[in-house]
C-alpha cells in the first residue's frame, strides 16, 4: 500500500459553542501556544512528509486563506470553499472535495490537534480500504464519536451507539480502493432528505456494516486533543505549550 501524499482537512465550521472566541474567525484560527490549529495541522503533516493539503474552507474563508499564505509552507496547499458551511454538516464539505478522493488519501477534521507521530503512525498502519484512528479510555462522554471494534476492524461509529470500546479522534486514511467506496457514498448519502444535517462519520458506519474494509489504528500512548468548547482551548493550550518548549528546546 502506497503512503499518502494528499491530505484533506475539513476546517470550514466557524465553531458556535467556542463563541465569543469564534465571532470572527473560524475554529481553526484559534491560536494555542503561539500557532493556530490549523497551523499545528499543517506543520504535522508536511512533517511526516505528505506532498499536499487541501483545506475545505466555509465561516471567513479569506482569513484562512491568508493564513495559510502567511505560514509560506514547502508543502502545497490548496483550499476549496463550501458555501453550505452554514446550513450542513461536514459530509457536505466531503462532497465539495470529493473529486480529491482519487489516490490515497487522509482525512483531517478541522478540530483535531494531532500531536507528535500520530500523523506517521496512520500512514505505517496496516495496509486496509479505511483505516479510522482511535484512543481509547476508562469513560466516555456524550459528545464523543464512539466505535465498537473487532480485532481490528470497526463494526459500527456514532455518537449514540450503544457498544463501544474506543473513540474516533477525526483522522481517517483511504487507500484507491476505500476512497471511491466513501466518495459513492458520500454521493448516495446527499441524495436523501437529511443528507445536509449528516456527518460524514456515519457514511464510515454503512460502508463497514455492508463489508467494506474499515479497520482501526491505535493512537493510544501518544498526545491529541480535540477543540468543541471554551474548556477544550484551556487544554489544547497547555498541550501544545509543552510541544512548543521542547522545539525552543531543540533549536
Amino acid at each position: 500500500m502506497k503512503s499518502p501524499n494528499r491530505a484533506i482537512i475539513l476546517s470550514a465550521g466557524q465553531g458556535k459553542r467556542l463563541l465569543p472566541l469564534t465571532e470572527t474567525r473560524p475554529k481553526c484560527l484559534v491560536e494555542l501556544s503561539g500557532r493556530t490549529l490549523l497551523a499545528w495541522q499543517l506543520m504535522r503533516l508536511e512533517a511526516a512528509g505528505i506532498d499536499e493539503a487541501v483545506i475545505v474552507t466555509g465561516f471567513r474563508a479569506e482569513a484562512v486563506e491568508a493564513e495559510v499564505a502567511r505560514l509560506g509552507l514547502r508543502m502545497p496547499v490548496r483550499t476549496a470553499f463550501n458555501p453550505f458551511y452554514s446550513v450542513a454538516d461536514n459530509l457536505a464539505s466531503c462532497w465539495i472535495v470529493r473529486q480529491e478522493f482519487d489516490r490515497d488519501v487522509l482525512l483531517l477534521n478541522g478540530d483535531t490537534l494531532p500531536g507528535p507521530g500520530i500523523v506517521e503512525r496512520l500512514i505505517e498502519a496496516p495496509p486496509a480500504e479505511i483505516t479510522v484512528t482511535v484512543d481509547r479510555k476508562g469513560g466516555y462522554d456524550a459528545d464523543d464519536m464512539k466505535v465498537l471494534t473487532d480485532n481490528g476492524r470497526l463494526l459500527a461509529i456514532g455518537k449514540t451507539i450503544e457498544a463501544y470500546d474506543a473513540e474516533s479522534i477525526g483522522f481517517l486514511r483511504f487507500s484507491p480502493a476505500g476512497a471511491a467506496k466513501f466518495q459513492a457514498g458520500v454521493e448516495q448519502a446527499l441524495r436523501r432528505p437529511e443528507g445536509l444535517k449528516r456527518w460524514y462519520l456515519s457514511v464510515i458506519d454503512e460502508l463497514a456494516k455492508a463489508g467494506v474494509d474499515v479497520r482501526v489504528q491505535s493512537i493510544e500512548g501518544l498526545q491529541w486533543g480535540e477543540m468543541d468548547f471554551p474548556a477544550d482551548v484551556d487544554n489544547l493550550t497547555r498541550l501544545s505549550a509543552g510541544w512548543a518548549a521542547k522545539e525552543m528546546v531543540k533549536a
